[in-house]
């Protein structure tokens, strides 16, 4: 009898091993070679439509079938977003949106549209002089702290690069008491180690200030210890950066100054910056 339920044992584990290799074999395409897990003909179309009542404000919205996440473009460099993303872009002009759309397994698809946008909003312009770096006249609104000798921040029609050790660019900027403003960079670099990399707006002038400058708290920023500029970044600084605002208690590039006058937007950089050091343009500060 033992051998009679033993054998039986035997045939049943047989059968349940084949039908599971059956089912392995049937999640493969006709080539066998097929990884079902990734998937193929991601959709990235979106739409574009205006916010009512907000000035030069558009809602982007992906379609979401078979999509995990979303990855934007308005022109100054790829970052993580929303399906649902809201965008805006204060100086008129032609732009070129794209959406990647990332699927199972890593695939991804693209999709761009061009977007007109008739005029400026004036409330929201870009109070930063040169923050572009493109030529010489852009680059003499700025001036260097230099703060270790191998330290310093090279110019260039690609941006601003810092590279070497602890060095700070910063310039003069005329804000209206309690008017919020919201500071922002397209930042780009290879990985570093312990670096920091901290945006300031205060009310003293760094030329005066002995030591690191810390006025008014740091606003925005990137920090190997706290989580991001450990492997290579590319776009904007609010999307990207993981360094808290200070005052907000929060990750944050909304400021706000208890005086009319001038304020000194000071940007320092130091640690083990990566090798090809860390480059900065497009640099903002809107009201908001």
């Amino acid at each position: 009898m033992n051998l009679n339920i033993n054998l039986k044992k035997s045939v049943f584990l047989m059968l349940t091993l084949a039908l599971g290799l059956g089912t392995l074999i049937s999640c493969d395409d006709e080539t066998g070679n097929a990884n079902v897990l990734i998937g193929s003909n991601i959709d990235a179309a979106f739409t574009v439509t205006p916010v009512q009542g907000a000035s030069n404000t558009y809602l982007l919205v992906a379609q979401t079938k078979n999509v995990i996440s979303s990855r934007w473009n308005t022109g100054d460099g790829e970052y993580p977003g929303k399906m649902n993303e809201i965008i805006t872009l204060p100086d008129a002009g032609t732009y070129t949106i794209t959406h990647t759309a990332v699927g199972a397994g890593g695939a991804t698809g693209t999709a761009s549209s061009q977007l007109v946008v008739a005029t400026t909003d004036l409330a929201k312009g870009n109070l930063v002089k040169g923050g572009s770096f493109k030529t010489a006249a852009d680059q003499a609104n700025w001036k260097k702290v230099i703060y270790e000798a191998t330290g310093d921040w090279v110019y260039s029609d690609k941006g601003a690069t810092v590279s070497g050790g602890h060095a700070g660019i910063y310039q003069a900027i005329d804000v209206v008491k309690d008017k919020e403003y919201t500071i922002d960079m397209v930042v780009s670099g290879g990985a570093s180690t312990d670096m920091w990399f901290e945006v300031y707006a205060g009310e003293k002038d760094p030329a005066t200030v002995s030591g690191d400058y810390s006025d008014g708290g740091k606003v925005m920023g990137l920090n190997t210890w706290d989580g991001c500029g450990k492997n290579p970044v590319s776009g904007k600084l609010s999307a990207i950066g993981c360094t808290k605002n200070v005052k907000l208690d929060a990750v944050s590039n909304v400021v706000k100054f208890s005086t009319t006058g001038k304020i000194y937007l000071m940007i320092r950089c130091g640690g083990g910056i990566a090798p090809s050091g860390i480059t900065i343009k497009s640099v903002e500060l809107r009201g908001k």
